[in-house]
């Protein structure tokens, strides 16, 4: 299709819509495909009613563990939203040690824990690596960790179960754009073989496969390792150690913060920045359509500017379908802001998620009078 327009539209997208007017983006595949942008009299988000399943919803992931008392006893997986491409979950690990730690190995596909609070190392056959709040801990397919945690740790889990995860297109930003090779922290072999206490440590394995374990024993340390080449290994990246993309001008997509690429989804960090200076940039999320995405975003830490009522752990889930944008305080209080102070995760999936039943329990269910 070629580029058309009618009425009074705005020259430049997020830029000078005129007050007290309010500018919508309708557009495929996730920003990249054809795309236009309507100016509306009033918010879209003005519904005062929905029936029906379609609709935004918030969970306070907080709220699960405090309900389920989860103190770090219960150590499984807890599936939060899925589908046949990908899984969400929720974990927390107690602290342990070598002689109490289980292997683990995941046949279904990739794991990326994100880190939301504690402290620990993770031990794999490549070596010794350690996280904190904040680290992405990116597992491939297959290959064999353990968790030690030396704090009570919470997890946001990011399952990817069609391809492999791997690093945004930096396209005309170069090589070295939003995060440096350098800043990756990988596995030390010889660390790990320093500390690892005797041979009998590590010897349960438990393999994930089609959403079943298996356990295995061996008679000897899994982590037996002298050495390794290669470009396939588990590694940590933090968030310290991106750098966002920015522009002084006009408010960016989404699609610029993307951290790690999938088939089927993306990841995206959002991290504090300074805010748009033209006087007439658009300084929120611009109110756009869920055409082909289902939307999650977790908030990790920090102030969340777009939206009210939050605090850290929390997670939104807006399905593929309807309008959404910022809330009406996020609005009126941003000319008072000169940057932003949030950490948060968005996984935008191409498919769409179904949320696991046991989340009803720790929905808020008036989220979506928010916008109201």
């Amino acid at each position: 299709m070629s580029h058309y327009s009618q009425g009074k539209p705005t020259k430049q997208a997020h830029k000078g819509i005129p007050e007290g007017q309010f500018e919508e983006e309708q557009g495929h595949l996730g920003f990249f495909g054809p795309v236009s942008h309507l100016i509306r009299k009033n918010p879209s988000t003005r519904w005062t009613a929905i029936e029906g399943d379609l609709k935004p919803h918030m969970y306070d992931l907080v709220k699960e563990v405090e309900s389920n008392k989860l103190d770090g006893s219960n150590e499984e997986l807890k599936r939060v939203l899925y589908n046949n491409c990908l899984s969400i979950y929720w974990r927390h690990l107690k602290p342990s040690s070598q002689e109490k730690a289980l292997v683990e190995k995941n046949a279904d596909g990739d794991f990326i824990y994100f880190c939301h609070k504690g402290e620990g190392q993770i031990f794999t056959e490549y070596g010794l690596l350690s996280y904190k709040p904040g680290s992405y801990i990116i597992i491939p397919k297959a290959l064999a960790y353990s968790f030690v945690p030396t704090k009570l740790s919470s997890f946001f889990v990011i399952e990817n179960k069609t391809s492999h995860f791997r690093e945004p297109d930096r396209g005309m930003l170069g090589r070295n754009a939003i995060y440096d090779s350098e800043a990756i922290q990988r596995p030390d072999l010889e660390a790990l073989n320093k500390i690892l206490k005797n041979e009998k440590c590590f010897t349960e394995i438990k393999i994930k496969h089609t959403d079943s374990w298996t356990k295995f024993k061996l008679d000897s340390t899994l982590f037996d390792v002298v050495g390794w080449k290669g470009d396939l290994y588990p590694f940590v990246l933090h968030v310290d150690d991106l750098m966002p993309v920015m522009s002084h001008r006009s408010h960016l997509p989404p699609s610029a913060h993307s951290t790690f690429v999938a088939k089927d989804f993306v990841i995206c960090t959002f991290l504090p920045r300074p805010l748009e200076e033209d006087s007439d940039a658009l300084r929120v999320p611009f109110y756009h359509q869920n055409i082909d995405y289902d939307e999650v975003l977790f908030y990790h830490d920090g102030d969340f500017f777009s939206r009210d009522n939050l605090h850290s752990g929390m997670m939104s889930f807006h399905p593929a379908g309807f309008p959404h944008g910022p809330h009406p305080k996020a609005l009126k209080s941003i000319k008072e802001k000169t940057h932003t102070n949030e950490y948060a995760v968005m996984v935008d999936s191409r498919w769409p998620l179904k949320v696991d039943k046991s989340m009803s329990d720790i929905e808020v269910k008036d989220y979506w009078k928010s916008w109201m």
